[in-house]
């Protein structure tokens, strides 16, 4: 039986590049709409302002809970290091996704039991950390075999059969490697 297939080649397999874009999603929805819904009125308040007909300043849930705020903001850039990210790094990055999306999910759970406050915007922060905390979870336990962004950049490990001359190398790579050898001793590699 030959090995030859992505295990093999050590190319992602289609489950795991749709396992990342599903907690991909989950951390970028979530985190995205606590962001919104932390905008929008949640509160509405009417003063007296002396002949003037009353006024009614709105406040928002980035006003009555800030801390939220930040912490979907950060959320919102932690889902988007998913990607950038890999192996054990991705998985710590899940795991503090998770929390994060914990402490945004008690922020709107905090703003569904103000007083005062319209109970739709708080219970969409709600969802949103939820979602977030979903998707970190997601990204904690299974991130570690997902593929990383830029991996075919990596330097590969070198072999104890590679000649250091470079007559194992490919084509390309021994062409780019003499242009910055080239470039090393002084000469512009693109004359010829």
């Amino acid at each position: 039986m030959s090995a030859s297939g992505p295990a093999a080649t050590g190319a992602p397999t289609t489950r795991s590049r749709r396992e990342l874009a599903y907690a991909l999603l989950l951390c970028l929805a979530g985190a995205g709409l606590a962001c919104w819904a932390l905008t929008r009125t949640w509160s509405v308040e009417v003063g007296t302002r002396g002949s003037l007909p009353p006024g009614r300043p709105g406040r928002t849930g980035a006003e009555l809970l800030p801390w939220v705020s930040a912490l979907a903001w950060v959320g919102l850039a932690g889902g988007g290091a998913l990607l950038a990210t890999g192996g054990r790094l991705r998985r710590l990055l899940g795991a503090l996704l998770a929390g994060i999306g914990l402490a945004v999910a008690v922020g709107g759970g905090v703003g569904l039991t103000t007083a005062d406050v319209s109970r739709h915007w708080p219970a969409l922060v709600l969802a949103g950390g939820l979602a977030l905390a979903a998707g970190g979870a997601f990204a904690a336990l299974r991130g570690a075999g997902w593929p990383a962004m830029g991996a075919r950049y990596e330097r590969r490990a070198a072999t104890s059969a590679a000649v250091p001359g470079g007559a194992d190398r490919p084509a390309v790579e021994r062409g780019t490697r003499d242009a910055w050898d080239a470039l090393d001793r002084g000469e512009d590699p693109t004359v010829s």
